[in-house]
């Protein structure tokens, strides 16, 4: 009789989540939120000043740049981005490939924007002479969108080229780097875009509940009586700032405490680079264990960002989704089912606060799933 298995946990005794975001944080970010302040507290102000001088420097923003932060999800800050920064006027060319393009899309039509769209596959990158034809050939584009990672495919996508396409084009760039911003380079003083939005929930590694943007100074000054809404109006918000370092309305303190001690987490590790090496090792283990075990992943390795990896669902009529990922939750791991529209997939996270044994550990027990489902896709590997 084979011993049932041990379930995998996190330091506070909870599942490893193998996703995007929200991920596995680690004891330390939890207990940041044990206390209660309030949130004109002077201790919290100067706790989220903190964190809002800390953004810039992941960028190496220097002066020019100012974090504006944003109640809610990474999308709160994205709609707030685009719609902050695109004057009513204004043309947006959005760079789709994914989930997250089309959002973007959805929320400039919403907000009475115009919109025109370059769409590619979901593994292919945005075609680049594509994109300088229609900026050449459309003087009416003011701004372009871009995602950094695409997280419907995990495709990593050519930001720096991007860029300078762009700019040579004297057009506006805006990012959203939600799942890159912390372990993909974006340097700005290489990579020229007036925002970028993140969120506290990816690859700092702290907890959902608060977006932000980071904004070039000078075009965020521009922006005044842009905003469609009043809540997500970033220069309405910046400049309450600057007059009280208050919110205009209640921010999620403890979820910005967490994110203080988060950060701190993250300049100990190395930054970027230091980060960003540890989910690219995670990236590696996981897939040379799964195609050895007979899984494709979707991307080849030039396109892959070492976020999240999506894989193609097995042919094996054996090989049900629904009890793979209930095996592998039973056994402490939670994955991601497919976001593609053209074919079945799941995806695997690697970011959190996860390490090298745990993706070798997590391989192990999808081999021991795939065992007891009577599922032989070594064969194919």
């Amino acid at each position: 009789m084979v011993a049932p298995r041990r379930p995998a946990v996190s330091e506070t005794g909870d599942p490893l989540l193998l996703t995007p975001g929200p991920l596995t944080t680690s004891k330390a970010i939890k207990e940041a939120m044990i206390h209660d302040w309030g949130s004109r507290d002077a201790t919290f102000v100067g706790i989220n000043k903190a964190v809002m001088d800390e953004l810039p420097k992941v960028i190496h923003g220097g002066s020019e740049f100012v974090t504006v932060p944003m109640q809610g999800s990474g999308t709160f800050a994205v709609e707030a981005m685009l719609t902050t920064f695109v004057p009513r006027d204004g043309t947006v060319l959005v760079l789709i490939n994914g989930a997250y393009g089309q959002r973007a899309r959805r929320i400039l039509e919403i907000a009475g924007r115009s919109v025109i769209v370059h769409e590619t596959a979901e593994d292919m990158p945005p075609d680049l002479t594509e994109v300088d034809t229609l900026l050449g050939g459309d003087a009416g584009i003011s701004h372009v969108f871009a995602v950094h990672c695409e997280t419907t495919s995990g495709i990593r996508n050519p930001i720096e080229a991007i860029a300078t396409l762009v700019k040579r084009h004297g057009r506006r760039l805006l990012v959203d780097s939600m799942s890159a911003f912390g372990a993909l380079p974006l340097d700005s003083r290489d990579v020229h875009f007036d925002a970028v939005a993140a969120s506290s929930n990816k690859c700092i590694q702290g907890v959902p509940g608060l977006g932000f943007v980071i904004a070039r100074k000078s075009a965020l000054a521009q922006t005044k009586g842009n905003a469609t809404t009043l809540v997500l109006d970033l220069h309405d918000q910046h400049a309450t700032f600057e007059r009280t370092g208050q919110y205009r309305f209640t921010p999620p303190i403890h979820v910005i405490v967490a994110f203080h001690a988060a950060l701190q987490e993250f300049w100990a590790e190395g930054g970027v680079a230091g980060r960003g090496d540890r989910y690219a090792e995670n990236a590696r283990i996981l897939i040379e264990g799964m195609e050895a075990l007979g899984f494709r992943t979707l991307l080849p390795a030039a396109r892959q960002a070492p976020i999240i990896v999506t894989f193609h669902m097995p042919e094996d009529e054996r090989f049900v989704f629904q009890r793979f990922y209930d095996a592998l939750k039973d056994a402490g791991y939670v994955i991601y089912p497919g976001k593609l529209t053209v074919a079945d997939s799941f995806r695997i996270g690697c970011i959190g606060a996860l390490g090298a044994q745990d993706m070798r550990n997590f391989v192990a027990t999808v081999s021991s799933v795939l065992d007891e489902m009577g599922v032989g896709l070594r064969s194919a590997a």
